[in-house]
């Protein structure tokens, strides 16, 4: 877990605050820790990190990359420990309409996924753009290849894959909305990914927070995380949820 902290803390400060890839700025960075701890007869620690950076290699291109952590252990027995780095190219975002050129790699422990990639082309359309508020949807297609621990799922058709590929298309909805004078921030990320070649192969994942500034570089955040696989490892669950409580630093 050091080697994490370390990775948080010396690599581009994710999505916490919901860096806007169409703002003015030529450098935006955030971090955000979230977590629980409970000691004594049940011992329960759960921690989330997440950084964004988003910088400008020339006039008309943004790069953002975005990389998050999640460990929970209970008892001393770990139960999730999930990498996940989502990195964009976009052109001129700018505009009301924009390409962008997207590459994502994740692990996770719990649903026994040793390595998951994705690399892909998309578009995003920008709904709403204001100093206060904004909201955008997104479609991509990608090649996604996964790799898991195990060959038995819950759908027998895939038993004895133990990489699954396949293309697939995203729809995302981003945003992020500043109330009663910037008191409160309430700031999204929803997605939903099918299999372009598998009619049963889907997910999706919806990321809600909810921050109150504390200082003007530091806010505190609360966070709810749900998400849905509908192919996992035989017996498991399909759905997760996950709510967190921290702190947002910002460099802006």
């Amino acid at each position: 877990m050091k080697k994490i902290i370390y990775y948080f803390l010396f690599v581009p400060f994710c999505l916490a605050a919901q860096i806007n890839e169409s703002d003015t700025l030529n450098l935006r960075a955030n971090l955000s820790l979230t977590g629980f701890w409970q000691g004594g007869n049940v011992e329960t620690l759960i921690f989330r990190a997440k950084s964004e950076v988003s910088f400008k290699p020339s006039k008309k291109m943004v790069f953002k990359t975005m990389n998050s952590y999640v460990y929970q252990a209970f008892g001393k027995t770990k139960a999730d420990e999930d990498i996940l780095s989502l990195n964009f190219l976009y052109f001129n975002p700018k505009r009301k309409l924009y390409p962008l050129v997207l590459g994502f790699v994740s692990t996770n422990f719990r649903r026994e996924i040793n390595l998951r990639s994705l690399l892909g082309v998309g578009v995003t359309y920008q709904v709403l753009e204001n100093k206060e508020y904004w909201l955008k949807f997104s479609i991509s297609s990608e090649y996604e290849q996964t790799k898991f621990d195990k060959t038995r799922f819950n759908i027998s058709e895939y038993n004895g894959n133990q990489s699954i590929n396949t293309f697939r298309s995203t729809f995302w909805v981003n945003g992020k909305y500043n109330l009663f004078k910037k008191k409160v921030i309430i700031n999204h990320e929803i997605y939903f990914q099918p299999s372009l070649e598998q009619r049963d192969n889907f997910r999706w994942q919806a990321d809600v927070g909810l921050e109150l500034p504390v200082w003007k570089f530091l806010n505190f955040k609360i966070n709810y995380r749900h998400t849905f696989e509908s192919i996992v490892i035989e017996s498991q669950k399909q759905e997760d949820g996950m709510m967190s409580f921290g702190f947002t630093l910002k460099s802006y």
